[in-house]
């Protein structure tokens, strides 16, 4: 049995092959990423730990829904930072944004109670909208979807926030966070934030597109990928985002990105499989980003220990939060740090998050 905070040191990888060094920072690596078809990719998953970084036992009043990360190392024009780096993250239906700090990738991590954001000054609905007498007829009727998913009256009508996506913006001087709300009945969009700090975050009125933004700099424009697989685009990331193609089905869950030059690795999940895992997908980045298309789907990861869900009954996902712990992984981010780049993701459901190290090589 592993000790907890033990690292891993035989890793997990796709295919039977264990864990070998890191190449992904290589140039020679990064040239072959580019040109090589995804589903010729090997794919390298150490965990860094053999326990999730934030579990509901670290308390101050995260709740057990833990879903959604976001991970920054703080920047070093701010003073007197709480810890090196800043893990964001949500309740599915929660009222404010979740922060973590700590000094090391694998912790320990302590919670930071007041939060970064929160429903009350994020001008997305802090009460459920008005609900015609039929359309709630009609909702209250929908059978349960199963055990620990929320009824669809209530995913229809309860503020909400969730999803950060954050990015520090050095010509700025920001930490920027896209984040998403209830703006009506069953709608639900994507604003963004700024900080000066990374603790305190003003919102920004205008709805930037689609819920479940994840957004990456290319070629003097931001670019952001929604639910289900939506591109947009905008000049300086803040505002005036224009809506472009649809890449992936709408059975699309949330994603993650990473560029390598003209090339977008797209780390998602999928509403249905069994077991809900990671998977990758990758988008060459023509100059003409309305014909973008996605391309192939592989396996990253899949619950593979207890504290992962592996020991629970298998089942096909349902789009929504889940309050129980089920055998699933999801809600995928990507942090990347001197070349070496690490997905995190959500584990047993919505019931932590956990950290791996990731390295693809052609």
């Amino acid at each position: 049995m592993l000790t907890r905070r033990r690292l891993l040191q035989t890793g997990l990888a796709l295919g039977g092959f264990a864990a070998a060094p890191r190449l992904a920072g290589s140039p020679l690596v990064a040239e072959a990423q580019t040109r090589c078809p995804v589903g010729d990719l090997e794919i390298d998953i150490r965990r860094l730990l053999d326990d999730p970084i934030i579990h509901p036992d670290l308390g101050n009043g995260i709740g057990t829904n833990i879903q959604g990360p976001s991970l920054i190392e703080v920047p070093d024009w701010i003073p007197r930072p709480l810890g090196r780096y800043y893990l964001y993250f949500a309740d599915h239906k929660g009222s404010y944004i979740r922060l973590a700090f700590a000094d090391e990738l694998g912790g320990p991590w302590t919670i930071h109670p007041p939060g970064a954001l929160h429903l009350e000054t994020s001008h997305f609905l802090t009460e459920p909208p008005p609900v015609p007498p039929e359309e709630r007829e009609r909702l209250e009727a929908t059978p349960s979807r199963g055990e620990g998913v929320p009824s669809v009256f209530l995913s229809a009508t309860q503020p909400h926030l969730a999803s950060p996506d954050v990015h520090v913006r050095r010509e700025r001087r920001q930490v920027v966070m896209y984040y998403h709300g209830l703006e009506g009945l069953r709608y639900q969009r994507t604003r963004v934030a700024t900080s000066p700090d990374g603790l305190r975050f003003t919102a920004r009125p205008e709805i930037l597109g689609r819920s479940y933004f994840r957004a990456f700099p290319y070629r003097g424009f931001w670019y952001a990928l929604a639910m289900p697989g939506v591109v947009y685009r905008s000049r300086d990331g803040l505002s005036g985002f224009e809506e472009g193609p649809t890449l992936f089905e709408p059975t699309m869950r949330h994603a993650a990105v990473l560029r390598r030059r003209n090339r977008l690795f797209v780390f998602w999940s999928n509403v249905g499989d069994n077991p809900e895992r990671i998977l990758l997908s990758t988008i060459e980045l023509s100059d003409d980003w309305r014909n973008w298309t996605a391309e192939g789907r592989v396996d990253v990861l899949r619950p593979e220990w207890a504290w992962e869900g592996a020991e629970l009954p298998r089942a096909p996902s349902v789009r929504d939060a889940i309050n129980i712990r089920v055998n699933q992984v999801r809600d995928p981010a990507i942090y990347v740090e001197n070349d070496r780049v690490y997905l995190l993701y959500s584990v047993a459901g919505e019931a932590g998050i956990g950290i791996a190290e990731l390295t693809l090589r052609c």
